[in-house]
C-alpha cells in the first residue's frame, strides 16, 4: 500500500543493484523531530518508484511494515519462489498469509519492494481497455515515459524459453491463440514472450531496486515501521488490503461499521473497503514423464474474451502423512516435476468488501470477501476460459507430457482436478471452474476511483492526502499487475511535482 501525504516528513552495502541500503534506517533508530515534504506510507510495488521521483526535488520519508531482502535473500532466487509461500508465516516473513471470508488462501507482501519481491517477476504491461476503465486522468505520453523508467533498471526478456515454456506457446497458437507476437512488453493479443524481473541468472530485481534512482540526499527509507493511523498531514500507498485497512483505523470509512468498533468517525466514507476484486484463477497441473529444468513463467496467451494464460514448471516437493510408515528416511521429500498452465480472468464482474478484524491492531489481516462468481457473467467466462485450456491439452504439442498406460493408450497424469481433452459441456466446465478456483493474487480496490479517490488519486474529502496503489483499480490490468504499479508510483510522483511546479 502506497499512502502519499505532504508535509510531516521522512538503504543494503553496495551488492549489485543494492546502493539503496545506505538510504535504510531501523524503525527503532528513527528520530521523531525530523521533518519531511512527503511521508509515503508503504515501501512496496508502488511506493518504492513513488518515494524515488519524489526525492529529486523534496525530502521524502518512506515507511515499511516489512524487512530487508537481504535478511530473507530466498526472495531474489527465481528458484525459492513457492518457498517464500509456504513458509509464510504470521510474524515476519516476506510473505503474510491470509484467508479470505470465500475460504480461498491469499497472500500479500511484507517486505521493502513489496509483492514485487515475492511474485512470480511476470512483467507486462497494462491493456487500453484498464487505462479507459480507470478513471484515472492519463496522458499517454507520460505513461510509456515511466514505464521506460522502470523498464530500463529491472526488467528483462529471454530467448531461451525452457521446455515447457516452449510447449505452452506451441499449444496456444495450436489452439488458436494467435498470432505468435515474439517477445514483447506489450499487452497483446494473441500468443507472447514477456519479460520479468528476473534476469539470467535467475536473480530478482524487484521495486525496492527503483530506490537506487533516488536522491540519497532526500530520502530516508524506515523498514520494520508500524503505521496504526494517518494524521492527513501527509501521504499514503499500502495495498488493496492496507490502503482501506488504514484508512479504515484512522476513522475514515463507512460510520455504521466504525461505530461499531468504537473508532471514532473523522469522515463518513461509504465506499472504503468496497469494490474488492480478486480475479478468479484455474489451473491444469501435469506431472511430467521426465524431468523439467529450469523455473519460469514467459509464455503467455492473451485472449479478446478477457482472460489470460500463463505457464509455469519446476520440481515440487510432495509430503505424505504415510511417509515414514512406508520409508525409513522420508527426507527429503519426493520430488516431482510439475507442469502448470494458469488461467485467468482479467476483468471480473463480481466484487465483495473489506472490513477490520481489529479496531486497534495494524498487524491484523482485514477481513474480506470477493465473492468469486456471483456475477453469473464471470462463471460463463471462466467457462469459455477453460475451453480453452481443453482444446490447449489435446494439442500436438502436449502429446510429450502424456504417460503411456499399459495397453499401448497414452493419458495425463493430473495433480488436483483433471479435465477431459477438447471438453465443452457448459456444465462440466463450470463444475472445474468452480473446484479449481484459487487466485492469482492480482486482488485489488477498495479505494476505487471516482468512489474514493478523484482521477489525480487525490483522496475525496481529506486535504493533501493520495492513494497511490492497487487500492484505487476498479479492473485488473492485463496479465500481471506489477508493471503497471511501478509505472504508476513513476507516473504520479512527476504529477505531483509538475502540480507543485505551476
Amino acid at each position: 500500500m502506497s499512502f502519499l501525504c505532504p508535509s510531516f516528513t521522512s538503504v543494503f552495502s553496495q551488492i549489485a543493484g543494492e546502493s539503496y541500503l545506505n538510504l535504510i534506517v531501523d524503525a527503532t533508530d528513527i528520530s521523531p523531530e525530523e521533518e519531511y515534504d512527503y511521508i509515503v506510507v508503504g515501501g512496496g510495488t508502488a511506493g518504492c518508484p513513488l518515494a524515488a521521483t519524489l526525492s529529486s526535488n523534496y525530502s521524502v520519508l518512506l515507511l515499511e511494515r516489512g524487512g530487508l531482502p537481504r535478511d530473507h535473500p530466498d526472495v531474489l532466487s527465481e528458484e525459492k519462489i513457492l518457498v517464500n509461500l509456504y513458509e509464510a508465516n504470521d510474524r515476519d516473513s516476506p510473505a503474510q498469509r491470509f484467508t479470505s471470508e470465500d475460504g480461498i488462501p491469499n497472500f500479500r507482501g511484507r517486505i521493502l519492494g513489496g509483492s514485487s519481491m515475492i511474485n512470480v517477476g511476470i512483467y507486462s504491461r497494462a491493456d487500453g481497455n484498464f487505462y479507459a476503465r480507470t478513471g484515472i486522468k492519463w496522458d499517454m505520453g507520460a505513461v510509456k515515459k515511466a514505464y521506460e523508467w522502470v523498464e530500463e533498471s529491472i526488467v528483462f526478456g529471454t530467448d531461451n524459453l525452457t521446455t515447457w515454456e516452449s510447449s505452452v506457446r506451441d499449444a496456444l497458437l495450436e489452439s488458436n491463440i494467435g498470432p505468435d507476437n515474439g517477445f514483447t512488453l506489450d499487452h497483446v493479443v494473441g500468443a507472447k514472450v514477456t519479460g520479468a524481473t528476473f534476469d539470467e541468472t535467475g536473480r530478482r530485481h524487484g521495486a525496492v531496486e527503483l530506490l537506487n534512482k533516488a536522491n540519497p540526499e532526500n530520502l530516508r527509507v524506515i523498514v520494520n515501521a508500524t503505521v496504526e493511523k494517518l494524521n492527513f498531514s501527509s501521504s499514503a500507498s499500502s495495498g488493496a488490503l492496507g490502503s482501506p485497512q488504514l484508512l479504515l483505523l484512522s476513522g475514515v470509512g463507512p460510520r455504521p461499521h466504525l461505530a461499531s468498533l468504537n473508532i471514532p468517525v473523522i469522515l463518513d466514507q461509504p465506499f472504503i473497503g468496497q469494490f474488492m476484486y480478486d480475479p478468479p484463477r484455474s489451473t491444469i497441473n501435469l506431472v511430467t514423464p521426465f524431468p523439467i529444468s529450469g523455473i519460469g513463467s514467459h509464455a503467455v496467451g492473451i485472449s479478446r474474451d478477457g482472460f489470460s494464460i500463463n505457464d509455469f514448471s519446476g520440481a515440487t516437493p510432495f509430503y505424505s502423512p504415510v511417509s515414514e510408515i512406508f520409508f525409513p528416511d522420508p527426507s527429503p521429500p519426493i520430488n516431482l516435476s510439475v507442469a502448470t498452465i494458469a488461467a485467468k480472468l482479467t476483468r471480473t464482474q463480481s466484487s465483495g468488501s473489506l472490513q477490520l478484524a481489529s479496531a486497534t491492531n495494524i498487524s491484523v489481516n482485514p477481513s474480506v470477501r470477493f465473492n468469486y462468481f456471483s456475477n453469473p457473467e464471470d462463471l460463463s467466462r471462466c467457462s469459455n476460459m477453460i475451453r480453452y485450456l481443453a482444446n490447449m491439452i489435446s494439442t500436438p504439442s502436449m502429446e510429450a507430457y502424456k504417460f503411456q498406460g499399459l495397453k499401448g493408450e497414452k493419458s495425463f497424469l493430473f495433480v488436483g482436478t483433471s479435465l477431459a481433452e477438447n471438453e465443452s459441456d457448459s456444465g462440466t466446465l463450470e463444475v472445474f471452474c468452480r473446484k479449481t478456483l484459487r487466485t492469482i493474487y492480482h486482488y485489488h480496490g477498495g479505494c476505487t476511483v471516482g468512489k474514493v479517490v478523484d482521477g489525480d488519486l487525490k483522496a475525496i474529502g481529506i486535504k493533501a492526502l493520495r492513494i497511490v496503489d492497487g487500492s484505487t483499480f476498479p479492473t485488473s490490468p492485463g496479465t500481471n499487475p506489477q508493471a503497471t504499479l511501478m509505472m504508476l508510483g513513476r507516473y504520479i510522483g512527476l504529477k505531483i511535482k509538475e502540480e507543485r511546479s505551476a
